[in-house]
């Protein structure tokens, strides 16, 4: 806490301790924090002097206070989660959006299946009437005089059941219950895509985290080379031309430095996004060393594609649906025979007439059969026909081009696969030759027998050397799960 008076200013002990040495620890000279000091306790100054001293230690400490209350809420709000590939493909099991509507949409064909099958079961309703009427044609029946009034209530329980209906039922049946299976489908195509992109996301965080330690210490040896160039031209033996190159040199390495820990940060977001971890921060842990596998040939992995992929599967599925659809529009001008009955309690009152008035109850039923036969509909049925079988021929189009896509895709993955599997053998030792090559151009620069460009080739070998490699065992990796997700098994 801090007490102004005219003539003293008192600052607790240690919070002015714990201010000082903030400040020296963020780059303050010793004069400055003897300066705060002197700001806070003095005595017998001037009012200027006084309140010039006191509006310097306020701008001198307050910036400082505000940047270390901010940092400890950053500190506490941004705890990051690190996760492993197994962990974060867990997780995504769990919260990926994608998975999510797929489970809904199972729930909505189950509806929809209870739906269809309900035509195929008894129809039952409750109805009940109460109504008053009066019919002049009637006046035969009480004399010749004007027909009463007449109360009626009905109280009935009707039935329907559909007979026969040219197959239109057990077609919406079938389809109903392929629906089912595409929520299955769709079910298993969300989670194999979310396998796929996690793991690409995954080392991309791990392939942005190496680019940018081979950044980083490309930058580290520009800065050691600089103050090897300053201590020299102390020394005498370089010139400030050596000192201005080495500095260049210096921010020239800056950029790719700064890039890299962005790239970290931008694929640390895209994992998050796929994790569906709102605002929790999430880093990935591992490493991109690569264990080489024997992948399944093309034909092996065509018959797998063709069986397992379930986005064929579906298509396949849903042809099914349309062939049924097609059923369904062609009985639409078929005969059909359905059983229609009811029974219940009826009341009636005829209270104007003398002679034939009065009132009675009882039960009554019906019960029969109807046949109806729409012979001619103007050729609406036929066009509902037509659109059904040109539905059907454009799924099966869609399924023959996706044979084709699925073909190419593991062709591809195959090819993908093989390529950086060979660059990875190829630079498995270029990494330990460059960094040899480095050291042995280091010892000969301060031996003054290689000069500087040489040593900064070497390093730029080192660096291009660990970026390749790094990005063919991240490129080595995704191939797999692409190809794993070409043949339908990704995940499982």
């Amino acid at each position: 806490m801090i007490y102004f008076t005219r003539n003293q200013t008192v600052l607790d002990l240690s919070t002015l301790e714990t201010a000082v040495r903030i400040t020296r620890s963020n780059g303050a000279t010793e004069k400055s924090t003897s300066y705060m000091r002197n700001c806070i306790h003095h005595k017998d100054d001037s009012q200027k002097d006084f309140f010039k001293k006191i509006l310097l230690c306020f701008y001198s400490v307050a910036p400082l206070l505000c940047v270390i209350l901010f940092g400890f809420g950053f500190a506490h709000a941004a705890e990051i989660r690190t996760v492993t590939l197994d962990e974060a493909i867990s997780i995504a099991m769990d919260k990926n959006r994608d998975i999510e509507k797929a489970r809904e949409y199972a729930r909505y064909v189950e509806g929809k299946y209870v739906e269809e099958r309900a035509a195929a079961l008894p129809q039952l309703s409750l109805n009940g009437f109460a109504g008053i009427a009066k019919d002049n044609s009637q006046g035969v029946m009480y004399g010749g005089t004007a027909a009463p009034l007449q109360y009626s209530r009905t109280a009935d329980v009707s039935l329907s059941q559909p007979l026969y209906t040219w197959g239109k039922i057990g077609a919406a049946i079938r389809a109903a219950e392929a629906g089912l299976k595409t929520a299955d489908d769709q079910l298993r195509l969300f989670r194999q895509a979310a396998v796929r992109d996690v793991t690409t996301v995954f080392y991309d965080v791990l392939l942005a985290k190496e680019l940018h330690n081979a950044a980083r210490e490309n930058l580290e040896q520009k800065k050691r080379l600089l103050d090897e160039a300053k201590q020299r031209y102390a020394a005498g033996t370089a010139t400030d031309y050596d000192v201005l190159a080495a500095d260049v040199a210096v921010q020239n390495a800056y950029p790719a430095t700064i890039r890299s820990e962005n790239a970290i940060a931008a694929a640390r977001h895209q994992l998050r996004f796929l994790l569906a971890l709102g605002g929790q921060e999430v880093d990935a842990t591992g490493t991109l060393d690569t264990k080489f596998t024997t992948p399944p040939n093309y034909d092996q992995a065509l018959e797998s594609a063709r069986s397992k992929r379930p986005e064929l599967s579906d298509l396949r599925h849903r042809i099914g649906i349309y062939s049924e659809l097609v059923t369904i529009a062609e009985a639409e001008n078929k005969p059909r025979l359905d059983f229609k009955g009811s029974a219940g309690w009826h009341w009636l009152d005829i209270r104007e007439s003398t002679a034939l008035g009065g009132s009675s109850n009882g039960s009554a039923w019906s019960a029969g059969l109807f046949f109806s036969f729409p012979f001619f509909d103007g050729l609406k049925g036929s066009g509902k026909a037509a659109q059904a079988i040109s539905d059907l021929h454009s799924k099966q189009i869609d399924e023959a081009r996706l044979l084709e896509s699925i073909a190419l895709e593991i062709r591809t993955n195959r090819d993908a696969l093989k390529e950086a599997a060979d660059i990875v053998q190829a630079l498995s030792g270029t990494v330990r030759q460059a960094e040899r090559l480095v050291q042995m151009a280091r010892n000969g620069y301060e031996l003054g027998v290689k000069i500087r460009l040489e040593l900064d080739d070497a390093q730029l070998n080192l660096v291009q050397a660990k970026s390749n490699l790094a990005r063919a065992q991240r490129d080595y990796r995704v191939a797999q799960v692409n190809l794993l997700w070409a043949m339908g098994v990704a995940g499982e």
